[in-house]
């Protein structure tokens, strides 16, 4: 996926995942990018600072974006 066909919205925290990780399972995905999500202590507060939940099942478009900034576009 590109800047060009990417929107920022809210998306399932599932759906956003495997954007990232199109070749495993929608669980497998949420996983792994949780797991990303935890290994970055900093990112992971200021996702907290911006209302996400553990476990949060849809993500804000505040949210996303501060996923695709640190991740970069799925």
């Amino acid at each position: 996926m590109n800047e060009e066909t990417f929107k920022v919205r809210a998306y399932g925290f599932g759906e956003l995942a495997q954007l990232y990780f199109p070749n495993i399972t929608k669980k497998s995905a949420a996983e792994q990018l949780r797991n990303w999500i935890a290994l970055n202590k900093n990112f992971k507060n200021k996702l907290l600072v911006n209302g996400h939940k553990p476990r949060q099942r849809v993500l804000t478009p505040i949210q996303v974006n501060l996923i695709i900034e640190e991740f970069g576009i799925p």
